[in-house]
């Protein structure tokens, strides 16, 4: 009970800080003031909150919610952003690997979403013999719900 207590308390003093700044208008966080914010700062608290407790499963959603609040906050805000949608496969392979430093798991699975995503995001720029990639990459982003479903059907069958 002391650790979700702790977990709370960090996300109350983030959001307070988030408000606090808001209402007071500095005008260098003007850009902050915005909803990637808040998935920024819950992010950062189960992070924290991993860290300190040394519960690593906290690692991974804190890792998600962190890339996914500033990715949208890059997107927003920066125009030298890449917006792309294999840049959210790219934040959970980050997020594997996370856990990985801390629990030894996830390795494979990270390895394999961030080369995929990074081949995917400059797939523009590969050489004319990789043209069956464009193929794949069409492929992929047309039926990626049959995976979903997949996947889904698995974990239900598997015990």
């Amino acid at each position: 009970m002391k650790k979700q207590q702790i977990f709370v308390a960090y996300v109350l003093i983030g959001i307070g800080v988030y408000y606090l700044l808001r209402q007071l208008k500095i005008p260098i966080f003007t850009d902050f003031y915005s909803w990637p914010t808040l998935l920024i700062i819950l992010g950062i608290a189960f992070l924290v909150h991993g860290y300190s407790t040394r519960d690593y499963n906290n690692l991974f959603p804190g890792t998600i919610l962190l890339g996914i609040g500033i990715h949208f906050h890059g997107v927003q805000h920066y125009p030298f952003w890449i917006d792309h949608w294999a840049v959210f496969p790219l934040i959970v392979g980050l997020a594997f690997f996370v856990r990985f430093f801390k629990t030894k798991e996830g390795l494979l699975p990270g390895a394999i979403l961030v080369g995929l995503s990074l081949l995917i995001i400059f797939s523009i720029q590969l050489p004319a013999w990789f043209h069956w990639i464009y193929d794949l990459i069409s492929y992929i982003e047309l039926y990626w719900p049959i995976a979903l479903i997949i996947v889904g059907l698995y974990l239900l069958k598997k015990k």
